[in-house]
């Protein structure tokens, strides 16, 4: 088997939130599905989609305190169908030298990240049957099985106020992409 990584998303750093805010929702017609902080000194991210069945298509972030004036791509984000995709694909950037520098779940999603050759961040993930607000991090062991990582995800997730199933989640998207109130 040979795991196909499709690009899913791609994130932005900015220095005017509100004018890519305006820009994204106003003019391509993208929806804010979440919003949140994350970082120390504390930086904004917003996710925003086209699609109700991708939580985010596109992220806009606050850039790190020592980037300076210039815009950056924030990462490049591959989905793959499965735990075992995520497997061989983390197997196949550790052999080739590269470091995973984190590897979490996002409750919506389990998740690697690590540099391209050039330095650009790259995160390969797998949806989860499962929605929590966003950001959310939390750890998880490609070493257990399957079903042990579904077990603790699920667990520390329904531990979340936000919890739903990623099904009910995409039925309210989906109306407040077509106009309806959520």
């Amino acid at each position: 088997m040979t795991a196909t990584a499709r690009l899913r998303h791609v994130g932005l750093y900015t220095n005017d939130m509100d004018a890519m805010l305006d820009f994204y929702t106003g003019v391509m017609g993208l929806t804010e599905t979440d919003r949140g902080e994350y970082g120390d000194p504390i930086q904004r991210i917003v996710f925003l989609s086209s699609d109700p069945s991708e939580h985010h298509e596109f992220v806009l972030a606050d850039p790190p305190a020592d980037m300076g004036e210039t815009v950056h791509v924030q990462q490049m984000s591959f989905l793959l169908d499965s735990l075992d995709d995520l497997r061989e694909i983390h197997d196949k950037v550790v052999g080739s030298g590269i470091e995973i520098d984190r590897m979490i779940t996002h409750g919506n999603a389990w998740s690697i990240y690590f540099r391209d050759p050039v330095q650009n961040r790259v995160e390969c993930y797998v949806h989860t049957p499962w929605y929590v607000p966003q950001p959310h991090g939390h750890p998880f062991d490609l070493s257990q099985s399957n079903d042990e990582i579904m077990a603790i995800t699920e667990a520390h997730c329904r531990e979340d106020a936000g919890f739903m199933q990623a099904s009910e989640y995409e039925a309210k998207m989906a109306k407040k992409m077509n106009g309806g109130a959520v």
